[in-house]
């Protein structure tokens, strides 16, 4: 029944599919005017969410009527990128059955998909500084995320995962794996490496992290992209913080242009990159107005980094202030609510198809055709009890157990945020505690 929909949510364990995995039945414990699919998908070189509108276009408009109903919202949008021809078509089809829906097209910059731009983009109204879409009024949800929901009014948990796989692999793809897999084991999918020395990020080239071929597929993985060892990206992820912080001591010279394209910034958030940079070299930002305490209103996007003729990296500094200021329980206090975006902002957007050349990735801008095939049968998952925002889930199989497919094996704890984690396959649990559950297919 609808008035279950936040319950069944929060028993199928479904959180953030595209960012940092905030549990999805918090988020649709609320009213809320509007609700809107984040489809902008707008790292290079991912095409989940593209393929999934493209393919499940009924049922996405489907899952988002529902959410719609259960908020009291007046509408619900799906805001994906004008270009994405295949998907907007696929939508447009099946929009009538949805009297209460409509599309909503961004144009090809980058970060469109920043939750608090794409509300901006979507309904004018700007998210507070250090705010959630919820403060205008607002819910925003992946589609991948939308899609779960839908899945879960049908009895059936979070126990697989969309991933594109892409870079320096032999047949670029987008799979559909058991949660617990190794990145290697889905990379192999892709026909492997075609590079013997490699590094691979989780996640898109921006916002993503390296991790190990040894580590797994979880909730939120959305990609996993090959890069040869050596490459510019790598270059950038792999700079040690202290010669990111003595390079801007040494060769910031204030020329602002990361304050010009800085997506919160251009919302009217009070925060100014190129101002935090003089800490590096004055201990001092010279302006009263400004605190280190404004670094967490940067949302981490990277593209003060490209758009720096120096190539310095004022997200890193500010990810190292919000480290320090947290470390010694200093929060965020920057609360102002501006009324509209920053004067030009249209103009300063940052185009994605210049973003790709700078980052050395056009080659690997090519399609990752959806492939739902039957997947190999996998022997052996591992599922990180931490694959969300919160506390990690517990237990609730011993050592020994014999679980099924879809079955609770670890739930949220009593009174705190988490997400529950289901099976993704059958077979025996070998491991039941520290960090993850390990399960063994039985032969």
């Amino acid at each position: 029944m609808q008035e279950n929909l936040t319950a069944l949510v929060e028993s199928a364990g479904i959180v953030g599919a595209g960012g940092a995995g905030f549990p999805t039945h918090v988020k649709l414990d609320a009213k809320a005017d509007i609700v809107i699919i984040n489809g902008a998908e707008c790292e290079p070189l991912l095409r989940v969410d593209q393929q999934l509108m493209a393919k499940y276009a009924g049922r996405l408009l489907a899952a988002l009527d529902r959410i719609v109903v259960h908020l009291g919202a007046q509408e619900g949008v799906v805001a994906l990128k004008e270009h994405y021809h295949t998907a907007a078509e696929a939508l447009r089809r099946e929009l009538p059955n949805y009297p209460k829906l409509r599309l909503h097209l961004l144009g090809a910059f980058y970060p469109a998909g920043d939750e608090q731009v794409i509300v901006y983009e979507v309904t004018g109204r700007v998210v507070p500084e250090g705010g959630i879409p919820i403060h205008v009024g607002a819910v925003v949800t992946n589609v991948e995320t939308a899609l779960n929901v839908l899945d879960a009014i049908d009895g059936h948990p979070v126990t697989d995962k969309y991933v594109t796989l892409a870079g320096a692999v032999r047949t670029p793809k987008t799979v559909k794996v058991p949660l617990g897999i190794t990145v290697a084991q889905a990379i192999e999918l892709a026909g492997g490496a075609t590079v013997a020395d490699y590094r691979i990020i989780n996640g898109g080239p921006m916002m993503g992290r390296l991790v190990s071929p040894d580590s797994v597929v979880t909730k939120t993985t959305k990609g996993l992209l090959v890069i040869p060892a050596g490459h510019p990206l790598l270059h950038s992820l792999e700079r040690p913080l202290g010669v990111s912080l003595r390079q801007a001591a040494i060769a910031c010279m204030q020329c602002s242009l990361c304050s010009e394209v800085c997506p919160r910034g251009l919302l009217g958030h009070r925060i100014q990159p190129h101002k935090l940079m003089r800490l590096t070299a004055y201990a001092n930002m010279c302006d009263p107005k400004q605190t280190p305490v404004n670094a967490y209103l940067c949302c981490g996007c990277r593209l003060c980094e490209y758009a720096c003729v120096m190539g310095l990296q004022p997200w890193k500094l500010n990810g190292n202030l919000k480290n320090i200021l947290g470390s010694q329980g200093i929060r965020n206090n920057l609360h102002n609510k501006p009324e509209q975006g920053a004067p030009f902002r249209e103009l300063k957007r940052y185009p994605v198809h210049k973003l790709i050349h700078q980052l050395g990735i056009a080659a690997y801008d090519v399609e990752a055709p959806m492939d739902e095939s039957v997947a190999p049968v996998y022997q052996k998952v591992a599922l990180p009890l931490a694959q969300h925002v919160g506390a990690p889930a517990e237990p609730v199989v011993k050592e020994g157990s014999k679980v099924e497919k879809g079955q609770l094996v670890a739930r949220i704890p009593e009174g705190k945020l988490g997400a529950n984690i289901h099976a993704s396959i059958s077979g025996t649990v070998t491991v039941a505690g520290g960090d993850s559950i390990v399960i063994q297919q039985d032969i």
